[in-house]
């Protein structure tokens, strides 16, 4: 008997991780916009799979419920700040540093993503369960301050003064997020909205880090 070599694998490829990503977003997308136009209640997972170009059971493989379709969005504006702040040089005051490297969403040439995200945030005042999944992805990236902040201070992430201290950052950016959803619903996009929630997050994030080495720095 010949060998004939290995057996085909039949079916789709696996999809990598990169590709799952790229999906989610896609997902969230689109399930933000049915949420902005007809309301959370009022929009199926048939809905949003279907304008999404895919199955309802893709959709459910990377999701439990369709208001937790925001967090792939929601989680691109946690997660520019969580990148600043990794990135925050020694030598320089977090403010001073915000000033120059902040974004308001993570790696987004586009300015719809900015406002897809904006959206979610206004709607969360008016839809408890987008709220929920809003308070949760915070909560969770307080982990990540704490931990720069303790490496910062030489101590540890669970020191009562660090996880206060991280509290304190992630009620400023809660506070900000909703002051740039609201001045964007009045104004639009516009360069000057976003360099006025820029330096309002900086002189906020001044106030409650003054007792960090160079915290309030720059502002």
């Amino acid at each position: 008997m010949t060998d004939s070599g290995p057996v085909p694998r039949r079916g789709r490829p696996p999809v990598s991780d990169e590709q799952r990503r790229r999906q989610r977003l896609d997902i969230s997308r689109h399930a933000v916009r049915l949420f902005a136009e007809q309301g959370v209640a009022a929009t199926s997972g048939e809905q949003i799979a279907r304008a999404a170009g895919v199955s309802e059971r893709t959709l459910w493989r990377y999701f439990p419920g369709k208001e937790s379709c925001v967090e792939p969005l929601l989680t691109r504006m946690i997660d520019a700040f969580r990148a600043v702040l990794h990135a925050w040089p020694a030598e320089l005051g977090l403010t001073e540093h915000l000033r120059a490297a902040y974004q308001p969403v993570l790696d987004s040439s586009s300015a719809e993503d900015i406002e897809a995200v904006l959206a979610v945030v206004r709607m969360t005042h008016d839809e408890p369960a987008l709220r929920a999944a809003y308070l949760v992805l915070r909560e969770r990236a307080e982990e990540t301050f704490a931990e720069v902040l303790a490496e910062r201070l030489g101590t540890s992430p669970d020191a009562l003064d660090v996880r206060v201290q991280a509290a304190a950052i992630s009620a400023v950016l809660k506070v900000a997020a909703d002051d740039f959803a609201r001045e964007t619903a009045g104004r639009g996009l516009t360069p000057d909205v976003l360099t006025d929630h820029r330096e309002q997050l900086a002189h906020a994030l001044a106030l409650v880090t003054s007792g960090l080495p160079d915290g309030g720095a720059g502002a």
